[in-house]
């Protein structure tokens, strides 16, 4: 087989490989939100158990793009493509350990009511998929407008954190014994809010594979 038609197959490969790990993550979050609203105890252990396959697939990407770089000869751009490779899945590993980390508040609320049933939480989290799945769509197909539109849906991301932070902290001011809860639900938003700085972080990267330059989107 032709070296750079090999490369290439491998490229591609690796960036399966990336989506398929999107995916996992993605179900993560999905998982342990709804493990949330339901105060759901199995559904929140799925999601810590199925952390050791991310972890394991985090693995697996770095050592392909590590065989790229050492048994193939990368031009600048496939270097740039490979180095990003290794960004995002960085990013990724860091999405779904607060995937974990929100599954774990499940955990800690256990035999206790929700303060109020939760819409907004949900409604961020689908927030945060969806920029998720742009900056890996970004990244395959190489395309800027994609990459540079999650800026504006991290912002409205902040913007949905910042009502739900004015919603809890009335809350706590209305009774002390929602304080303890409240803070909970706080940080599983903030985590949320991390998610989304993480998709345009992989967005950033992507438009520096693209055009060679560094574009901070998370202002």
């Amino acid at each position: 087989m032709d070296t750079r038609k090999g490369f290439h197959q491998s490229l591609e490969e690796l960036q399966r490989d990336l989506l398929k790990m999107g995916v996992m993550v993605e179900e993560a979050i999905f998982l342990a939100v709804k493990s949330l609203a339901q105060v759901d105890e199995s559904i929140a252990r799925q999601v810590i158990a199925g952390d050791d396959k991310v972890n394991e697939m985090m693995v697996e990407i770095e050592s392909s793009c590590l065989r790229l770089l050492a048994l193939q000869q990368p031009m600048a751009s496939d270097l740039r493509v490979i180095g990003t490779a290794m960004k995002i899945v960085t990013d990724l590993e860091r999405i779904g350990d607060h995937a974990v980390d929100i599954a774990k508040t499940t955990l800690r609320l256990q035999g206790e009511k929700l303060l109020k049933p939760l819409v907004d939480t949900p409604r961020m989290a689908d927030m945060t998929k969806d920029m998720l799945r742009d900056a890996l769509n970004s990244y395959v197909k190489k395309d800027l407008e994609i990459a540079r539109a999650l800026a504006q849906k991290d912002d409205a991301v902040d913007a949905l954190f910042k009502q739900i932070f004015l919603e809890l902290e009335e809350m706590m001011q209305a009774d002390p014994a929602n304080v303890r809860q409240a803070v909970m639900l706080l940080m599983v938003c903030r985590m949320l809010e991390r998610i989304a700085d993480h998709a345009t972080n992989i967005g950033e990267w992507v438009i520096y594979m693209i055009s060679g330059v560094r574009q901070e989107l998370n202002h």
